[in-house]
């Protein structure tokens, strides 16, 4: 049994069977067979943030199918060949499912409809560059990039299996989420103190 990180070896490639075996208390992903740790307790800033986008979309939601689900929540983006393989799994910061089918007890199977991260001083690199390649590669249809210390968003749609960035929003703007038609997210009220 797994108790402790350290008893692996990071330099190996993992899959979700192996992931639901350890019994260690520290978050980590598993992105494409590498384990990969998550950073401290995010910014009292991320969390505020973060709250007045869940409220948004949470609201938004109501009565219709779609969900919206947050942090820590597994999301499990499948690779077949040959036989079905999990080596990623993800916990974004929140993501709007919109088929009940994707839904377990585990979390997410498959990808999410939306998916929005939050960036952090020691999770910008791995938002902006990792994540953003491997939701490109398993048909996220919409990711955001929220940063909160600059307040700006990047918005992002999937075009032809690849992503457009739709535009850099600042905190004088409104944005319309592509996935969601008749959501408009007002950014001053998001980023506002």
């Amino acid at each position: 049994m797994i108790t402790d990180i350290n008893q692996l070896d990071l330099s190996k490639s993992y899959t979700y069977a192996d992931y639901l075996t350890w019994q260690f208390t520290e978050m980590v992903e598993l992105i494409k067979g590498k384990i990969v740790r998550m950073s401290p307790a995010p910014s009292s800033k991320h969390q505020k943030v973060c709250r007045k986008i869940v409220h948004k979309i949470d609201t938004f939601l109501i009565g219709k199918q779609c969900e919206l689900f947050f942090a820590p929540f597994d999301v499990r983006f499948v690779k077949t060949v040959g036989q079905e393989i999990i080596t990623t799994v993800t916990q974004p910061d929140l993501c709007v499912i919109c088929d009940p089918a994707k839904i377990d007890e585990r979390g997410c199977i498959g990808a999410p409809d939306f998916i929005i991260e939050i960036l952090s001083p020691s999770t910008r690199d791995k938002d902006v560059h990792d994540k953003f390649d491997l939701y490109e590669e398993y048909g996220v249809q919409e990711y955001w990039i929220v940063d909160p210390l600059n307040a700006i968003v990047d918005v992002f749609v999937l075009e032809n299996e690849k992503y457009r960035l739709v535009r850099k929003f600042t905190s004088s703007d409104k944005v319309q989420v592509n996935t969601l038609p008749g959501l408009e997210i007002d950014l001053k009220e998001v980023f506002e103190e």
